[in-house]
């Protein structure tokens, strides 16, 4: 049997996205479902600490559905599970920012403290880095299965281009 290595290069790539999404996921999971069994309140403002950040309800059921994505989209795996990191890690950082905000200006609904708010820059740029792995890149290798899909795309839009010039001329 014939050795692909495009094939190869895309298992690994999806290893990694796979890997960060799932035990991302079972982390929030995990936060998420400590919040729920102690029947918190659901928009206490002020909240209660549980593994040194604070929660209420809200962010637990917040918790607990984005670990899930995260570990469905690890279940699905490849571009997909790349695509759910990338997204979920930029609602993470926009959240802490949100949240920062939030903290001192307005209603504080989902009790967050700055460890939240940490934890939520830390996460997001973590899991974006997950799913930007041997995605995005000037650098990326000729097997990458990403540069290969981005060298057909670029191939065909110069096929169009140059086929509606000539029907035009």
């Amino acid at each position: 049997m014939e050795h692909d290595a495009k094939r190869s290069a895309e298992r690994r790539l999806a290893a990694v996205h796979r890997a960060g999404a799932a035990l991302t996921g079972l982390v929030l999971i995990g936060f998420g479902v400590a919040g729920l069994m102690i029947r918190l309140p659901l928009f206490d403002t002020q909240g209660e600490v549980i593994a040194g950040l604070s929660t209420n309800g809200a962010l637990s059921f917040v918790s607990v559905a984005f670990g899930s994505l995260l570990v469905g989209a690890a279940v699905l795996g490849g571009a997909f599970a790349s695509t759910v990191c990338t997204a979920v890690g930029l609602l993470f950082v926009a959240s802490g920012l949100a949240n920062l905000y939030l903290m001192g200006a307005g209603p504080n609904v989902l009790a967050f403290s700055m460890p939240n708010v940490v934890f939520s820059f830390v996460v997001g740029l973590m899991v974006m880095t997950f799913g930007m792995y041997g995605r995005v890149s000037g650098g990326l290798p000729e097997d990458n299965p990403y540069r290969i899909a981005r060298e057909r795309r670029r191939e065909r839009r110069n096929r169009r281009r140059d086929a509606a010039v000539g029907a035009a001329g």
